[in-house]
């Protein structure tokens, strides 16, 4: 369902929550696990500061061919309403239908790793202000009912303030919190962003972004996806075994699939997918190899990676 800043966020609100109600009463007899939104960050972000996806709002020189919206402002917006709207349909839930229906309502998010580029303070100080930006912006409201103080200081009053109703309704609002990671980012401190006349929210956020991105082509070998996998899967253990209450985690994705912003040109899959081939045949990559290896009971140590990148090249 598309939220749009031309409506007052009550009327949004209130469109939501009939539709989710609907959505409870037709499908909470099979589904347990509800998300309201899904990447809700992102949503805001692509939607209405960069205009790279529906409905395209964006303002210039933030966005890509804009023809209306207001970079500067409408994401904040967005993403308060998206907050209140997740509240008001999870309250719902609970008041309604969990008795009955035992399931769980929850809320997604896109969230980068970040590392500092430097190991200078500033460095530090801006990755943690970009997890502050991205995760914060919707975990905080969530978890103490407001958004982070830097977020707050450094967006002033282009970001809509909570009521005290309104910050008491979103404290504890979800049953679970889903993130969606797809890469890493460095973080340098950027803090001349701030002394633009006119900013949006990455200039609020005053970081640069430095990315490695690993091409489509020669993806058979993906050896810094099994690293990543290793890495991830080994940490989440570890964060289990010291008390984090996760309670599962979906590997993206079983085949090469389309993306919205990038088609056909990422390769996320386990499986490559050959779209020069009329059949568009499957060629399990050297992460397919891995996982299935470790799913089967193997070891998940790096040494794992070695052997099978040898047995992939053997086999090529």
């Amino acid at each position: 369902m598309m939220i749009v800043t031309t409506l007052p966020i009550s009327e949004c609100r209130t469109d939501f929550v009939a539709y989710a109600d609907v959505c409870f009463r037709e499908f909470g007899d099979r589904v347990l696990h509800w998300t309201t939104f899904n990447e809700a960050n992102i949503f805001a972000l692509g939607g209405y500061d960069l205009g790279v996806t529906p409905p395209g709002r964006c303002s210039p020189p933030f966005g890509i061919n804009c023809t209306r919206g207001n970079s500067s402002n409408e994401p904040y917006i967005v993403g308060h309403n998206i907050l209140l709207a997740h509240a008001s349909a999870a309250r719902l839930y609970q008041k309604k239908y969990k008795v009955t229906q035992h399931g769980f309502v929850g809320l997604n998010l896109f969230a980068y790793w970040f590392v500092p580029y430097t190991n200078a303070m500033e460095d530090a100080i801006a990755t943690q202000r970009a997890n502050d930006f991205y995760v914060g912006w919707i975990v905080n409201p969530l978890v103490f009912g407001d958004y982070p103080d830097i977020v707050k200081q450094n967006a002033g009053t282009r970001i809509p303030a909570f009521t005290k109703h309104e910050s008491k309704q979103l404290k504890g609002s979800f049953d679970f919190l889903g993130v969606n990671q797809y890469n890493r980012l460095y973080i340098k401190d950027k803090p001349c962003s701030l002394e633009m006349e006119s900013r949006d929210f990455s200039a609020d956020m005053a970081v640069q972004l430095i990315c490695q991105r690993t091409q489509r082509n020669g993806t058979l070998n993906d050896t810094p996806r099994v690293e990543y996998l290793h890495g991830f899967i080994g940490s989440l253990l570890d964060a289990v075994r010291n008390g984090s209450n996760t309670r599962g985690y979906f590997t993206w994705s079983f085949l090469d699939v389309f993306e919205l912003l990038d088609g056909y040109e990422s390769s996320f899959g386990l499986y490559y997918v050959d779209l020069d081939d009329k059949g568009l045949k499957r060629h399990p990559k050297l992460s397919a190899d891995w996982y299935s290896n470790f799913l089967k009971g193997g070891s998940i140590g790096p040494d794992e990676v070695i052997v099978a990148e040898k047995k992939t090249s053997a086999s090529s």
